[in-house]
């Protein structure tokens, strides 16, 4: 497939790691940043107003949270609160819209002056991307942001929390280091409930099924199923690939998805990479497993660049993959065949793609399109990737049109054939 238009929503000041899209108002967040380290660039989490004007969709910066030294590098969204890891510490901040406030305020200030317009001037996806907040300060009024707790997640060497995310209702937080353990932890209190070792090295990713099952992948080559902390099963891709040797891949992202028009089925999607790289480069891995008794259903390759980032869309209809190599491909769950495809979209590593939300306001931020998936990468841009929408004819308007013309032959022969019939 060739190239394909990937506007460019948003350019930070900063290398981005991660991304949320928050369901009912459609408020990207977005966070990275140079670390620790005295080269200038600073740390935070940016938060975008997604618009949609005319047919383009269009991102503006209206808040900008610092995070000081410390660059949050995964992150969980769970209503109005926002988990961060940020090196070995989960940071819990809560945001706040407050649009009415600043509209307040800012008319008890007086008119607006000849070029203003209101609280925020919109900025075109194209003016957003070269200006891009350039500092962390508080761009508007509209998002307060607050620091509920912060917990140590990780205490390994490396100080770093690898992975986190929510379950499905919210009442417990989920988080993985580089030491290999798994923490639990009840939601909001922040009281840590367990505490196991999960791998031999890093916490790649981490997945909650709605059972509160946890799916973790490991740099050890394994991926595991638990229950609180007794593992249920460990996952093998490869047991129906007699040709693939256990110890040449090894796991790096899981997620859970819907299945379409069956509520009660659920899936698992896991993303096998070569663990080490040949001179031949070896294909990537797709897996999807049962999400119930895990068993695996089908695998398929997804080409010979390095995954990096794994979602999947909120009707489980598509998955969207980022590369090492600045690559974005989105695929069609059931089949696990790809769709769309743009060769270097970044450049550099994609660190993180979500699908717009499929609820009432990301099908208005949608527009015509039937999905929309954003990524982000340590280039400091946020691009977007559309799919459109299929039309399709109803069953009975088939029926009809092949009625239609089977009408239309018998006359046309017994128009040439006089006693056809």
């Amino acid at each position: 497939m060739g190239r394909r238009r990937h506007p460019e929503l948003y350019r930070a000041p900063f290398p981005l790691y991660t991304l949320q899209i928050h369901p009912e108002n459609g408020l990207v967040i977005t966070a990275g940043g140079g670390g620790a380290a005295q080269t200038g660039i600073k740390n935070g989490v940016h938060f975008l107003r997604l618009e949609l004007i005319g047919r383009q969709l269009t991102a503006s910066l209206i808040h900008s949270h610092d995070t000081e030294t410390r660059a949050p590098m995964n992150m969980a969204l769970a209503g109005d609160v926002v988990a961060t890891g940020q090196d070995e510490y989960c940071h819990i901040l809560k945001f706040r819209l407050k649009k009415q406030e600043a509209k307040k305020a800012n008319s008890s200030q007086g008119k607006p002056g000849p070029n203003e317009k209101g609280i925020r001037k919109r900025k075109s996806s194209n003016s957003t991307a070269k200006n891009g907040g350039g500092d962390t300060k508080n761009e508007t009024a509209e998002v307060s942001v607050e620091k509920l707790q912060v917990v140590q997640t990780d205490f390994s060497q490396e100080l770093l929390q690898k992975s986190v995310c929510f379950n499905k209702d919210h009442s417990i937080l989920v988080t993985g280091g580089a030491d290999g353990f798994v923490r639990v932890w009840e939601f909001p209190s922040m009281k840590k409930t367990l505490d196991f070792k999960a791998h031999n090295g890093e916490i790649e990713d981490i997945a909650v099924d709605p059972d509160n099952k946890i799916v973790t992948v490991g740099h050890d080559f394994q991926c595991c199923v638990w229950k609180k902390d007794q593992l249920v099963t460990g996952l093998r891709w490869n047991e129906n690939l007699p040709a693939v040797a256990d110890r040449v891949y090894r796991y790096q992202a899981c997620r859970f998805g819907k299945v379409e028009d069956n509520k009660d089925a659920l899936r698992l999607y896991t993303v096998q990479i070569p663990y080490k790289r040949e001179r031949k480069p070896l294909s990537c891995y797709i897996t999807k497993w049962d999400g119930k008794n895990y068993l695996a259903l089908l695998t398929q390759p997804c080409g010979n660049e390095v995954i990096s980032r794994l979602s999947v869309s909120d009707s489980g209809t598509f998955l969207g993959l980022g590369t090492v190599t600045g690559s974005v491909a989105i695929y069609i769950a059931f089949s696990l065949q790809k769709v769309y495809y743009v060769k270097e979209a970044h450049g550099i590593v994609v660190t993180d793609v979500t699908f717009l939300p499929e609820t009432r306001r990301g099908r208005e931020l949608m527009g015509d399109n039937e999905a929309a998936l954003l990524s982000v990468a340590v280039d400091s841009c946020c691009k977007l990737h559309l799919i459109p929408s299929r039309y399709m004819f109803p069953v009975w308007l088939l029926l009809v049109l092949c009625a239609m013309m089977i009408i239309a032959a018998v006359l046309l022969l017994q128009h040439i054939f006089p006693g056809f019939l």
